[in-house]
Parts: structure tokens; C-alpha cells; sequence
């Protein structure tokens, strides 16, 4: 929802710009290698969307009739219109994640079921921060666990939202990406450029990354015009975060004392607000009704989401419609 800022603007009208077919972009190159920085990678590779970043991720870690874990909940499972099934030709074994965080013994337990005749397991999907549950942020130590429980095969770590789990543990991209294979985060959430997602990981498996994008029609021609906002947003964007979780624990709070009393509004910390409702999409709808924006994760769960264009008295008006309704 968020729009680019007047200095990314400026940036894409003032961009440098090549084919990057051909890799001669230089301000996608710029880009890609800040993101590789960021995150502790040798490489990076810019692609339009973070849907697109998580399959090339799913085609060049497996192989057809893979099975890959996942958290049920996870984006790669229930919001990407089974495209891993479509594009990857695998099939994910999903644990349960409900509060935003999976347990090792149950990735063990999927890679010992090819000892009983099941499909062979050969990768594992993360998702930091995790969205269904609230925004949930994993630290590095619980990414360490879970990559070794994944027993030496490829661990994708959907970081979509990895800016906002820097900022509420205040520890680095690259202490929250050392423990996995590859990694991707977008720039048009919360650091509001208007196109873009990265992916980032070993420079062979980038490589076919690109490979996989020019397959997956992602292959871009002067397109410095788009990574110049990037740029501009990994420069300028993150640390404002900050404002967007305060924001977010105070529109928790208003939930909780209004629509959603069995709420804990405690486990809001970075910039998602997901609680249940026994009819999400009429709360949903008396919101707009009210000038106020959200969405369903679920039947029964609302989420709002606080980003740099909700001001605090932008804030006060969607908490006064929670308490109208």
C-alpha cells in the first residue's frame, strides 16, 4: 500500500540505466550487490516481485517431486496460488506454525519419513517475519536450530519483512540470513518502493537464479528506473521502522480492548496486527465503511498492517473505528 517517497522519485527520474539482460544496468548492479551486503551473501539477483523471488528459490534448491517443509501458514503455501506445485513441480510437507514459529522436531520427524516410504524431503522454507501469526520475528538462534534440524539439505528463508526482524531484535540482515541457503526481502512493503524483491545466496545458485528469472519471463531491460528507489529505500527506509512497530502495538492494544478481547496484544512487534474475529470479512467491511483499510488472513482472522504512510493521526482514526464498531 505504501507509495514511494519525493527522493525515490527524484532517484528513478535521474537513474542510470542499461540493459540488465544483459547484467549492464549499473544501478541494478548497485542494488543487488548492497542487498548481498546486507544480508552476508556473495550474491544477489533483482527480480520484480517476492512471489517470484520465492520460486526461483523453489526451482533452483529442489527438483520435481521434492518434498520441501513449510509452516502451514507460510506465504510460499496458502498465498502464492500453489505456484511452487505449477513452476517447481514439489509438494510441501507443512507443520504446524501458528504462532508464528516451527518446531525442529517436526522437521526431523518429515526427513525421517523417507525411511517409512514417504516422499524424500529435500528442503526447507522459513518465513521471517512471519505474517499470518502477527508479524512474529525469528532470531538467529531459532534460524540456526531449525536450519540444523533441516539435517544439511537447502533452508529458503522467505524474508519478506526480514527490514522490520532487523529492527525488532536490533541485530543484522546478516546475522538474521548467516544460517540459510538463500534468502529473499522486498523492497515494497515497509521500505516503500514501488517495485521489487530480491534474492540473495552462493554466487552458482544466483547464477541459475537468473536463469530461472529470464525462464519465469522476470528478465528486465533498463530497469535502474525501479532499482533506483531500492536503493534509495535500503538507504533511507529502514530504520523508520521503528515508528511503523510502535504504531502497530498501540492499534494492537485498541484491538484487544474492543472487536477481539482474547487478543494478546503483546505479540505484536513489528508491524502486523492479525487477531481472530468470528466474521472477519464484515469487521473488514465496517472498517471501510469507516475510511479505514484491512484485510483477512481468514474467515475468522482480520489483519491491519501499520507502514509509513499511517501517520500517528492517521492511527488514531483506525482506532477510533475499532471502538465505533
Amino acid at each position: 500500500m505504501t507509495r514511494p517517497t519525493p527522493a525515490m522519485r527524484r532517484a528513478m527520474a535521474d537513474a542510470e540505466v542499461g540493459d540488465d539482460g544483459y547484467g549492464e544496468d549499473p544501478t541494478v548492479n548497485a542494488l543487488e550487490e548492497a542487498y548481498a551486503t546486507w544480508v552476508g551473501k556473495p550474491a544477489a539477483v533483482f527480480v520484480p516481485s517476492g512471489v517470484m523471488a520465492n520460486q526461483i528459490a523453489m526451482r533452483v534448491l529442489t527438483r520435481p517431486g521434492d518434498v520441501v517443509v513449510a509452516g502451514a501458514l507460510q506465504h510460499v503455501v496458502g498465498f502464492e496460488m500453489g505456484a511452487a506445485a505449477r513452476n517447481a513441480g514439489i509438494q510441501f510437507h507443512t507443520v504446524d506454525d501458528t504462532d508464528g514459529h516451527l518446531d525442529p522436531r517436526s522437521i526431523r520427524a518429515a526427513l525421517d519419513a523417507e525411511r517409512h516410504h514417504q516422499p524424500a524431503v529435500r528442503g526447507v522454507v522459513l518465513e521471517n517475519t512471519h505474517m499470518a501469526s502477527g508479524g512474529t520475528p525469528l532470531t538467529p538462534e531459532e534460524t540456526e536450530r531449525l536450519v540444523a534440524a533441516a539435517g544439511g539439505f537447502p533452508v529458503h528463508l522467505d524474508g519478506a519483512r526480514l527490514f522490520n526482524a532487523s529492527v525488532a531484535l536490533g541485530c543484522s540482515g546478516s546475522a538474521l540470513a548467516a544460517p540459510v541457503t538463500t534468502v529473499m526481502s522486498c523492497l515494497s512493503k515497509g521500505l516503500c518502493a514501488p517495485v521489487g524483491s530480491l534474492l540473495a545466496g552462493p554466487t552458482d545458485v544466483i547464477a541459475q537464479g537468473r536463469i530461472e528469472r529470464k525462464r519465469l519471463g522476470g528478465s528486465m531491460r533498463q530497469a535502474g528506473v525501479l532499482a533506483a528507489a531500492g536503493l534509495v529505500a535500503l538507504r533511507t527506509m529502514v530504520d523508520r521502522l521503528a515508528d511503523d512497530h510502535r504504531r502497530a502495538r498501540r492499534l494492537a492494544d485498541a484491538a484487544a480492548e474492543t472487536v477481539s478481547p482474547n487478543f494478546d496484544p503483546s505479540t505484536c512487534s513489528t508491524n502486523i496486527v492479525c487477531f481472530e474475529h468470528p466474521d472477519a470479512e464484515s469487521l473488514v467491511d465496517s472498517l471501510a465503511a469507516l475510511g479505514v483499510l484491512a484485510g483477512t488472513v481468514s474467515a475468522t482472522r482480520v489483519r491491519m498492517v501499520t507502514h509509513a504512510d499511517i501517520d500517528d493521526a492517521a492511527l488514531e482514526v483506525a482506532m477510533g473505528a475499532l471502538a465505533a464498531i
